[in-house]
This record gives structure tokens, C-alpha cells and sequence, in this order.
């Protein structure tokens, strides 16, 4: 079982940067691939960023390549997402994801555990 709790989120100005950070409790948390997802208001969830247990290996949303950063210090048990060169259509609830599956997935339903999500709002 894990416990994922998101922070991080707030109200920035477009262009701007905020870093969100995901805590997982547990002690296998070196052994899942994480995720996070964001969901605006009246559409779907959709997929963000990804990373395997080692962090070596990173996948990213076309909207966010090159403006976002996903990271994850194990020994913290925490995953990160930066977030730069922010727009008003990254608005959204950010949710952070733990799959014990052996790969980072780019689907929700590859996930077993969700955190409680954290508003990232962005004005123009």
C-alpha cells in the first residue's frame, strides 16, 4: 500500500515556474514507476510525465516537453514535477500516480495509487 500526498501547487502568473512535490509513503517506494496527471475543469484526465523507479527514464505530454521536468529522490520517497514557463492551459488539478508495474505507463489505468491532487492555476 501506498499513501501519496501533492504539494506545491498555488496561483502563478503566465511564464512563471512552480515545482510540485508528491510524498509516498511506504518503503517500496523505489520500486514503482510514478506518475502525474492534471485534470482542468470539464475535461478528462490527462496524462503529464512519467519516470521508472530509477529515474533514468522520463516520459512527457507534447504540451509540457521541454517546459517540465519530472525527478524523484528515493531517498526521500518523493517525486517532483517542475514546472517552467507556465500558461494559462496548464490550469489544473495535478494528481501524482504510483504503478507497481516494471514501466513507467502514460495511462491512468496503468496506476494503482492516486494522490489527492493539488490546484496549479495559472493567469494570464
Amino acid at each position: 500500500q501506498v499513501q501519496l500526498v501533492e504539494s506545491g501547487g498555488g496561483l502563478v502568473q503566465a511564464g512563471g515556474s512552480l515545482r510540485l512535490s508528491c510524498a509516498a509513503s511506504g518503503r517500496t517506494f523505489s520500486t514503482y514507476a510514478m506518475g502525474w496527471f492534471r485534470q482542468a475543469p470539464g475535461k478528462e484526465r490527462e496524462f503529464v510525465a512519467a519516470i521508472s523507479w530509477s529515474g533514468v527514464n522520463t516520459y512527457y505530454a507534447d504540451s509540457v516537453k521541454g517546459r517540465f521536468t519530472i525527478s524523484r529522490d528515493n531517498a526521500k520517497n518523493t517525486v517532483y514535477l517542475q514546472m517552467n514557463s507556465l500558461k494559462p492551459e496548464d490550469t489544473a488539478v495535478y494528481y501524482c500516480a504510483a504503478s507497481g508495474k516494471n514501466y513507467p505507463g502514460l495511462r491512468d489505468n496503468e496506476y494503482d495509487y492516486w494522490g489527492q491532487g493539488t490546484q496549479v492555476t495559472v493567469s494570464s
